[in-house]
């Protein structure tokens, strides 16, 4: 693995394949990109028009985790494909960055190494065993992954937006005054791992959503076994009445919970994603069934790919509004 990010000179873009969480699904990644017509050229798929544009979420509970991200890894070096920062690929950097704490005068994990921090990471650092320097190259590198990204020009009505969860306006607005784009820097990433920070909140927002508390110490077990005392949110829902309404996770809440109005305090902090602004593309929220925009500018590409779902790509060309057609997908081969 090369350990420097130029991008080699291609020919200009025509269009866009955006793709899901891909969680190691490293095979089904291989066949979603050949059956979107990139080829393998000195080791690294290229398009001879097109880019691809990966949401986040490379690492972490698939069985070809290493041989997924050397994909993308390649890709995005050479500039065959861009990448935005998912949650997984965040709490990887933090897992494995130290800062001082004034207190105890100790150096400490940003992320703490507690069993479920540990569980959640243990298949990536088992495949990066035997490829420690890799590993070291593959988490210098995601510091340069920017929390969101645009693309085209609104006076070309072609505009459209990618981030791993959520949008948040005033969130981006903010982020962008100090550094220009989706990228960060080593303060920012230190000030996000504490509490009620705007870098925590940014990071927060952008990488995992809007999630609110399960009350009274109400809890949902997921599919995969892990247990949550939150639950995640739609962003756009414009005349949400119930918790039901906002939920947008495969996992259920109990229907007492659905069924009951949305606190105001909840209320205050919802984040809305209009629907006549310009296309957005998240992944993160593990949908099920058939692939389809979630509102005429909304399309979540997050299929479950690594829970035996599909790995799924938009085929994006500048279109302000979003069409079923254009999702392209595989399945998962058990």
């Amino acid at each position: 693995m090369r350990n420097h990010y130029t991008h080699e000179i291609l020919p200009p873009v025509e269009g866009y394949d955006l793709i899901g969480d891909v969680h190691g699904c490293a095979k089904t990644l291989e066949r979603l990109l050949e059956k979107l017509g990139y080829r393998k050229i000195r080791g690294i798929y290229e398009h001879p028009k097109r880019r691809v544009i990966f949401l986040g979420d490379i690492l972490d509970r698939g069985p070809r985790i290493r041989e997924a991200m050397l994909i993308v890894h390649g890709m995005v070096q050479r500039g065959s494909a861009h990448m935005v920062l998912g949650n997984h690929e965040y709490n990887a950097i933090t897992y494995f960055t130290k800062a001082l704490n004034l207190q105890s005068g100790e150096f400490e994990y940003l992320r703490p190494h507690t069993a479920a921090n540990i569980r959640l990471i243990a298949e990536t650092l088992e495949q990066y065993a035997h490829y420690p320097e890799e590993w070291k190259e593959i988490l210098r590198w995601l510091r340069s992954v920017p929390l969101f990204m645009e693309f085209g020009r609104p006076e070309l009505a072609n505009l459209f937006r990618v981030v791993h969860a959520c949008w948040d306006h005033d969130v981006v607005a903010e982020h962008k005054a100090m550094f220009g784009d989706g990228r960060f820097d080593e303060n920012f990433l230190h000030q996000s791992a504490l509490n009620n920070t705007p870098e925590s909140q940014a990071t927060q927002l952008l990488t995992r959503g809007v999630a609110f508390p399960l009350p009274d110490g109400a809890k949902v077990v997921t599919h995969d076994g892990y247990v949550r005392h939150t639950f995640r949110t739609k962003f756009w829902a414009e005349n949400a009445q119930t918790y039901g309404d906002l939920l947008f996770q495969p996992d259920p809440i109990p229907q007492e919970i659905a069924s009951l109005p949305i606190a105001k305090h909840h209320r205050d902090i919802m984040v809305r994603y209009g629907l006549h602004e310009p296309p957005l593309f998240v992944g993160h929220y593990w949908l099920k069934g058939h692939p389809a925009p979630v509102t005429n500018n909304i399309a979540c590409l997050d299929y479950s790919a690594v829970k035996y779902g599909r790995l799924v790509a938009y085929r994006m060309d500048g279109e302000q509004q979003l069409h079923p057609k254009k999702f392209v997908w595989e399945y998962v081969d058990p």
